[in-house]
């Protein structure tokens, strides 16, 4: 009885699809520009497993509304557009990075350098990413004058 109960169990678990190991580094979101409700979250987002993923959903307690971006350039004219989702190839990562793809946060709350801000990352195969990122200030860009 032990026997195929162990039997069946691991059969179960190897016919499971496996979650994709996807780990997020050098997390943070834009302190936000003064008067201004809307930042943007950067990351990158580094999947190990044998099959790619994708990033879907994007929430925090924070924002009324968070949305995958990205920027298009169109006649000459930088756009941003809202995404359905965003690719994190196996064994590979999606860079979500200023003038690119990005987290954009619109109505945040409460936003200051000291206080970790909260994502939830929702993929397309169920898995959920809790994270409290740093708040960082814009960088000039380099080679600006002040």
């Amino acid at each position: 009885m032990f026997k195929r109960a162990f039997y069946s169990s691991l059969a179960l678990l190897l016919a499971a699809p496996a979650l994709a190991k996807v780990e997020v580094v050098d997390g943070y979101v834009r302190l936000l520009p003064p008067g201004s409700p809307n930042t943007a979250a950067f990351m990158v987002l580094k999947n190990d497993a044998d099959k790619s993923v994708k990033l879907v959903t994007v929430a925090s307690p924070e924002a009324g509304r968070a949305e995958l971006h990205t920027h298009l350039h169109e006649n000459g004219v930088m756009k941003m557009r809202q995404v359905e989702s965003i690719e994190i190839p196996a064994r590979g990562e999606a860079v979500l990075k200023p003038g690119s793809l990005h987290v954009m946060l619109f109505e945040v709350r409460d936003l200051s350098q000291g206080t970790p801000f909260p994502l939830v990352l929702t993929l397309d195969d169920g898995q959920t990413l809790t994270l409290n990122l740093p708040v960082k200030p814009v960088e000039p860009a380099k080679g600006m004058q002040h």
